[in-house]
């Protein structure tokens, strides 16, 4: 996975958490299953889909906004997560 595929599911986001999320291995394809776990999980849960798996956990809580509401921000993202 490249910078700008990072870029493109999550938006504007710090260079750590970009190559914290390129380390990490994660295809480009767990990283839009991660970004619509993490806001827009509800969807996903009605649409009878299983758990996520280890790498797109791991993924959820690169991206998930901790308490300073720092990482990604759903309403800059691209849409087309889940195409």
């Amino acid at each position: 996975m490249t910078r700008q595929d990072v870029v493109s599911v999550l938006g504007p986001v710090d260079n750590a958490t970009i190559a914290e999320i390129i380390a990490s291995g994660a295809s480009l394809e767990e990283l839009r299953e991660a970004w619509a776990w993490a806001f827009g999980d509800e969807a996903l849960m009605s649409q009878g889909r299983p758990l996520p798996g280890t790498r797109v956990a791991a993924l959820i809580d690169l991206i998930e906004p901790d308490d300073e509401g720092d990482v990604a921000d759903p309403a800059r993202a691209h849409p087309g997560v889940g195409s």
